[in-house]
């Protein structure tokens, strides 16, 4: 039977055509159900929101006033499985290597700052080196490293890889800025010898980890990407090499996220930013791309939440296209990854390859009008700032000052969104388990140059200091850790006022609010009248209360049930909800500072060390 060619046109006639005059009424009608009272015209503004670089993200989106850009893409077909190893143990490492290379590991990053670089011939022994490209992350022994990977090498005919130079990286880690000038020689020298004797190894890598892990906004991270990139080029083509020896000695890494549309816009923005400095000193257009799943986002409570977290992370990079992405092992807070993590983010790219063809199409997010918008908006944005680092004198300088400035402002701005929970994590500040046990780790490396169990770190020997590294769960789980550490696990009373229907939401709210603490819950059961309900507080134990009703009842009876907790002997009492009423000391709502009605619970429970939280 012969199917008849289907009009497209045809099946829409039928339908009113969609105009966004028409959106914005419709839009209109569903934000006044909420409240709102703003006018038609103003739809679109309010639906807005705005990323941490203060580029707006609209709700609707066609290709008007898109700028004319020139596609710069990574071709069809896998990207480089690159798998990161940083165990000191020279047997251990090299056993972990060889079953990466064997289950689909295309390539192998070594942490030599963990690794002793005089081990690597114990290290890579039985890797053949002239199938799988091996990238070196030495810092400050990067000279020593390179030359004994290549005196290893010999005359293989290196496949790929890097040797890792990042001066500039390694004086944004550690804060020490002495030794630029000499670290920026041996990258020029390392060039030098890698285009001659192994032109398809690189020199230099141009990490911009260090930014992201400081709390850079996306924008922010390219920027400091593309100056430090500019940097190097200047360096290589000073020491003597053409500026497309230079270009082909550049590898560029950046942080892969779970804001998926964020991660691709960056890749996307990342090459067409260092397509238009190679269009400049007139050189070929192509940046090399090596995507790592963030440490930042990463969690130590409820760890293998982050497994899906590294799944969306590394999707993003595909999409975006990465031409390298490592995903780094669920249990990478805890320490040294085991054999099962390593193996769930090796399948965790071969799912999105080989599975879900994520690799088969070249850009596929482009024509995407939203995808397209906000990679041109975030290359703007990333350009105005790379002119201003140039502006005070480069890279090297602007560390001194501009970039730290500038990262304070939007790892501020997270924070605060973290702390009231507009930022949710999940696991941790959203639907945390008091009941999980977290696996054991062997203490170890992170991507930050310690164990990722912390909040904020940095610094070099000398007293100087380098830029911070952060996680966005840290302050959580730090209460957390206090909580856990009590002989008892510390818990709040919730007066559940009135039937199940009347208490139930918000007294799921609280208790989930309560628990991001590592604070237990006790509730009273439907109950209304103040005596009971004391009771039931004096019973408990607890010592800190918090009301949950509907806002009806509270009318009614959360005065009176508030008088009565007080004589029974409450220290605080919160209220779950909006509204003044006597008797409460403060109320828990969507919004609120979590973080601060954490401190101040612990504290009134008597938790060591709550009380410095506190003052935070």
């Amino acid at each position: 039977m012969t199917v008849p060619p289907v009009d497209f046109a045809d099946l829409a006639s039928g339908f009113p055509p969609a105009t966004r005059e028409r959106w914005r009424e419709l839009a209109l009608g569903v934000l006044r159900k909420s409240g709102w009272e703003g006018r038609a015209d103003e739809v679109e503004r309010a639906l807005s929101s705005a990323t941490y670089d203060d580029v707006t993200v609209a709700p609707l989106h066609d290709a008007a006033g898109l700028p004319a850009a020139p596609r710069h893409v990574r071709p069809p077909g896998p990207w480089d499985v690159r798998q990161r190893h940083a165990d000191p143990g020279p047997a251990a490492t090299r056993e972990a290597i060889l079953a990466d290379l064997e289950n689909g590991v295309t390539s192998i990053w070594l942490d030599l700052v963990a690794i002793d670089p005089a081990a690597l011939p114990d290290v890579l022994r039985g890797v053949l080196l002239d199938l799988a490209p091996i990238v070196l992350d030495a810092g400050p022994r990067t000279a020593e490293a390179a030359e004994i990977f290549l005196r290893l090498a010999g005359d293989t005919v290196l496949p790929g890889g890097s040797l890792g130079a990042d001066p500039i990286g390694l004086a944004a880690r550690t804060g020490d800025r002495t030794a630029l000038d000499d670290g920026l020689t041996v990258a020029a020298s390392l060039a030098r010898r890698c285009a001659t004797g192994h032109p398809r190894l690189r020199a230099v890598t141009v990490d911009a980890l260090p930014y992201h892990d400081a709390g850079a906004a996306d924008a922010q991270e390219l920027a400091c990407s593309i100056a430090t990139g500019v940097a190097y080029l200047r360096a290589l083509t000073g020491a003597g090499l053409t500026v497309a020896e230079a270009l082909g000695q550049i590898e560029f890494r950046y942080a892969a996220t779970a804001d998926q549309f964020l991660t691709i816009a960056k890749l996307r923005a990342a090459r067409r930013l260092w397509a238009r400095v190679a269009d400049v000193i007139g050189g070929p257009a192509a940046q090399l791309q090596h995507a790592v799943t963030s440490s930042a986002m990463m969690t130590v409570r409820d760890p293998w939440v982050n497994m899906l977290r590294t799944t969306v992370a590394c999707f993003a990079a595909g999409v975006g296209g990465a031409d390298a992405v490592t995903v780094q092992p669920f249990d990478a807070c805890l320490g040294l990854p085991d054999a099962f993590a390593r193996r769930i983010a090796r399948n965790t790219h071969a799912l999105l390859a080989e599975e879900a063809h994520v690799a088969k199409v070249a850009d596929p997010a482009g024509g995407s009008w939203y995808a397209e918008r906000l990679t041109a908006d975030l290359a703007a944005r990333a350009w105005e700032l790379f002119q201003e680092i140039e502006r005070a004198g480069g890279m090297a300088a602007a560390l001194g000052g501009l970039i730290p400035e500038r990262l304070a402002g939007a790892r501020d701005r997270r924070a605060g969104d973290v702390a009231h929970r507009r930022f949710p994590i999940t696991g941790v500040s959203e639907f945390p388990d008091l009941a999980e046990r977290s696996p054991s780790r062997r203490p170890g490396a992170g991507l930050a140059g310690g164990a990722l169990t912390g909040g904020t770190a940095g610094g070099a020997a000398g007293g100087t200091a380098g830029l911070p590294v952060t996680r966005y769960a840290a302050e959580f789980e730090r209460l957390r850790s206090l909580a856990d550490a009590q002989p008892e696990r510390p818990a709040v009373f919730l007066a559940t006022i009135g039937p199940l229907a009347a208490h139930t939401a918000r007294e799921t709210f609280a208790a989930n609010l309560f628990a991001a603490g590592g604070i237990a819950t006790v509730a009273s059961g439907p109950l209304t009248d103040p005596a009971q309900i004391a009771a039931a507080f004096r019973e408990s134990g607890a010592a800190v209360a918090c009301l949950c009703s509907g806002d009806r009842l509270y009318g009614e009876h959360a005065a009176a049930v508030a008088a009565a907790l007080r004589e029974a002997g409450a220290r605080r009492i919160w209220l779950a909800g909006k509204g003044d009423y006597e008797g409460v000391d403060g109320t828990v709502h969507t919004g609120c500072d979590a973080l601060a009605v954490l401190r101040t619970t612990l504290s009134d429970l008597g938790v060591t060390s709550a009380e410095q939280e506190v003052s935070r």
